[in-house]
């Protein structure tokens, strides 16, 4: 004789799932780490011996007078266009307008070099440039109020780029 399977209880069906769920957004995390590119860092030598004090971007710009002259490290997204070289605020909520972004001044004084290799970060490698437009960066340099870049539009500049990690 032949009997139906029937379902189980619905609280193990519920209890089923439940377990499914959690082990799903436990297992996604780790395999979207794998899917990370190592982080590229471009050094020069110009400023070696100087430290450099971190600082958020939004409170570097809003009170960029007090980092004048001052070596800083700060994180943002690098945007690049004709006439176009800024650091701005990498946050998605955030004003990106010249008024609140930072002019970079990257200089063939300070050449920016790959860790550990001879490829400078403008330089064509493996069939292609460097892309670094909209991209996150974490950035080395001096803050200089009175240079403000393109049509001086900008709040400030930062110059001698010693550091750049894509």
């Amino acid at each position: 004789m032949i009997r139906a399977v029937a379902f189980t209880h619905p609280k193990r069906i519920i209890a089923f799932f439940y377990r499914a769920m959690i082990s799903v957004f436990i297992l996604v995390p780790f395999a979207f780490q794998s899917c990370k590119h190592p982080k590229k860092v471009y050094q020069s030598n110009c400023n070696d011996n100087l430290s450099y004090k971190h600082v958020g971007f939004r409170q570097l710009i809003d009170s960029i007078q007090n980092y004048d002259h001052q070596y800083v490290e700060v994180d943002g997204s690098y945007e690049e266009g004709k006439e176009e070289s800024a650091l701005v605020n990498d946050s998605l909520f955030a004003d990106h307008s010249s008024e609140h972004a930072l002019w970079v001044n990257f200089s063939q004084d300070c050449p920016l070099v790959l860790a550990g290799t001879n490829q400078g970060i403008f330089e064509f490698n493996d069939g292609k440039f460097t892309q670094l437009n909209n991209k996150s960066i974490t950035i080395r340099g001096k803050i200089d109020v009175r240079h403000k870049g393109h049509l001086g539009s900008y709040r400030g500049s930062i110059d001698r780029v010693s550091y750049v990690k894509l």
